[in-house]
């Protein structure tokens, strides 16, 4: 049977979007995994942790629990380059650390259960291309940018409870984010608060023509209120770029009244590390 890889290796001059040296504007998709990649690398390099680039990855591990920062963006399919040479790289870079690691692959792969993985599900990758729809701000809901130490413990509190960040719970503050992540100029991070109370965050990252929204949670008892997609709009138009996220099923419709298309569906695969 010829293979994938067989195939790309015996037609060198046909593109296929994910060989290396690509470029990253070459589709939609491309560019978000480059931003999503890069949006767990600020995390990961300001806590010291690993962050590791490669034509196949590109992978980002604080080294203990810190949500979804400690993951692996696949750039190109697994099987172009051979499965337990992927898995290998991975298990290297993030030995010694706990806490939860999780693939995100935009092509199906093969069954990782036999390495210890376990598969999460296929989250929709949505897009929002930029013009007008964003509504008022809900009423008594306010909406500020993170600024400091104070702005991102609001953001871990609400993000641990919102998701649930399970393995988080009890962990001291500056343990899912420090104050080093405001330092990239392409970081942005939002709290919307209601009487006073953050209610609900977001987070994106301006990178490869696109901005990647991520880290959107509105805790539970807040939610049906239109909190959530309040500051998702803030993320959205930080930039006036193409806007892409990867969704939750049960999130699914919030974005797609606020103009959002689906594009694809993501695979996703997690190992949780001793300790």
């Amino acid at each position: 049977m010829t293979t994938t890889r067989q195939l790309i290796a015996s037609d060198p001059g046909l593109m296929a979007g994910w060989e290396p040296g690509a470029p990253v504007g070459d589709s939609l998709v491309r560019r978000f995994l480059h931003a999503f990649g890069e949006a767990g690398a600020v995390v990961a390099g300001a806590m010291d942790g690993t962050v590791v680039r490669t034509d196949d990855l590109i992978l980002t591990d604080a080294g203990r629990p810190a949500g979804f920062s400690n993951r692996v963006m696949l750039l190109r399919p697994l099987g172009v380059t051979p499965v337990a040479e992927t898995l290998a790289t991975i298990d290297e870079a993030t030995a010694g650390g706990t806490g939860e690691v999780v693939i995100f692959s935009a092509w199906p792969t093969p069954d990782l259960r036999g390495s210890g993985w376990k598969l999460e599900g296929h989250p929709p990758l949505m897009l929002r291309v930029p013009g007008p729809g964003r509504p008022p701000v809900p009423d008594g809901l306010e909406i500020a940018p993170v600024t400091d130490a104070a702005g991102l413990r609001d953001v871990e509190r609400v993000a641990i409870e919102g998701f649930p960040l399970d393995e988080l719970r009890g962990a001291p503050p500056g343990s899912m984010l420090n104050e080093r992540v405001l330092a990239d100029p392409r970081q942005h991070l939002w709290v919307a608060s209601a009487d006073g109370r953050p209610v609900a965050v977001a987070d994106a990252l301006v990178e490869a023509g696109v901005v990647s929204v991520n880290l959107v949670a509105t805790r539970p008892e807040a939610r049906g209120r239109g909190y959530g997609a309040a500051v998702t709009w803030a993320a959205t138009e930080v930039a006036g770029l193409p806007a892409m996220l990867l969704a939750s099923d049960a999130g699914r419709p919030v974005y797609e009244r606020m103009g959002y298309l689906t594009l694809t569906r993501f695979t996703c695969w997690s190992r949780r590390r001793p300790g």
